[in-house]
């Protein structure tokens, strides 16, 4: 058994300790942050280089116009930030769609309002980007190649202050809590969930990282940049997710007729995909007697306890295969939720602890996660949690009980 303690005296010490690591996360998160900003702009910035290079290099007399067409089609086609083609005096060359690249003119717009708005463009271009210079045989002025940034660049710019929004609001939480903190469980509990949330975030951060890297060193080629960067909005979601959830916490929750079905899919479809990375073969079985099973339900807590369960069954399950059921009952009357794996299972007295804060059978571990599960389920929705059934070797299920307001729904 592991118990979590924390006297008055060193309540300072953690709250300094969570101050010093949520500073120095953003401190590198922002410094990596722009490295790769600096990189990718470079990098752009010799896409704009080789294009106008090849571009100079076949007009002269005696290339090819196919070859030509087919090189800057090639290249035109990996350039996804805006370009501007100009003569020596910054004026847009004319057909002004034949010598620009991601630029998007209105249909109404006339040639001269085209002109007017590359103007305005070129303009602002030129107080962060100098443009690339192509010179003919007789070293004059060609061409002028204006080039702004992707909108990946963007979005990348703001991720520190994502960051720091979200360090802000797990700092603001921890202070909150640890301000209030009460004596034995409670300051369990508290200590407990700074830690969990550290931990929540943790995953989706070393996520971003890793696809940050990807897009740096360009280590898969085989994953465009739209696919990391759709990954990567998965994964502030669930920033956006962890950050609600603790803000709920001490706070009324709002409840409203949710469908428990298609919020268990949720839950399951979340852990299917991370199931492999336990090193495990977990067949998940639902036993839903329905596809709309109403309940009066908050649903980002509701979640967050289903979530607390379902890991807790797969971490029960220590041989290399294994299975959890999850079944709906209900009545007129209830709505019953049982959570079953064919783990190690509880002994009479790990029964008894099992809500208790602080206590865990694992090695590593904080013993909040059943607590979490026992105030959300209790406090927050006026229902039930409790072991139906344990024994050691035969496995765990648990079991959710909410009354059934919707039932003509059902």
């Amino acid at each position: 058994m592991k118990i979590i303690r924390l006297s008055s005296s060193n309540k300072w010490q953690i709250k300094l300790l969570l101050i010093v690591v949520a500073s120095i996360i953003v401190f590198l998160i922002m410094l990596f942050t722009n490295q790769l900003v600096n990189e990718l702009v470079q990098r752009e910035k010799e896409s704009i280089q080789l294009f106008a290079d090849v571009y100079r290099r076949y007009t002269s007399p005696n290339t090819n116009p196919e070859d030509l067409d087919f090189l800057v089609s090639k290249l035109s086609n990996l350039i996804k930030f805006p370009m501007i083609m100009t003569d020596e005096n910054d004026n847009p060359i004319f057909p002004f769609e034949s010598y620009t690249l991601n630029i998007n003119f209105k249909p109404q717009w006339t040639t001269e309002q085209k002109r007017q708005y590359l103007k305005k463009m070129i303009s602002d271009i030129k107080e962060n980007y100098q443009p690339i210079i192509i010179y003919n045989e007789n070293g004059e002025i060609f061409a002028k190649f204006y080039y702004s940034h992707s909108t990946l660049i963007d979005r990348l710019k703001y991720f520190p202050f994502i960051e720091f929004l979200v360090a802000f609001v797990f700092l603001l939480f921890a202070y909150t809590a640890f301000k209030n903190i009460k004596k034995n469980e409670e300051s369990k509990l508290w200590v407990g969930m700074a830690k969990e949330a550290a931990h929540q975030l943790g995953t989706p951060l070393s996520s971003l990282l890793a696809w940050l890297e990807i897009l740096t060193n360009n280590e898969n080629p085989s994953i465009s940049p739209k696919e990391i960067i759709d990954e990567m909005k998965q994964d502030v979601e669930r920033l956006q997710i962890i950050s609600e959830r603790f803000s709920k916490i001490g706070s009324p929750a709002e409840r409203k007729r949710e469908n428990l079905v298609e919020l268990l899919d949720k839950v399951i479809n979340y852990f299917s995909k991370r199931i492999p990375h336990l090193g495990k073969k977990i067949e998940i079985v639902k036993n839903f007697p329905s596809s709309y099973i109403f309940a009066d339900i908050n649903p980002i807590l509701f979640s967050w306890a289903l979530e607390n369960l379902l890991k807790n069954a797969f971490e029960a399950i220590e041989s290399k295969e294994g299975k959890v059921t999850i079944t709906i009952n209900q009545t007129r009357k209830r709505i019953q939720i049982l959570i079953s794996d064919n783990g190690r299972g509880m002994t009479a007295r790990q029964k008894r602890l099992a809500f208790v804060p602080g206590f865990t059978t694992k090695t590593r571990g904080w013993g909040i996660g059943l607590t979490f599960c026992k105030r959300i389920i209790e406090d927050y929705h006026d229902s039930k949690i409790y072991i139906k059934e344990t024994a050691p070797g035969k496995g765990t299920t648990f079991a959710i009980e909410l009354p059934n307001k919707f039932p003509q729904l059902q």
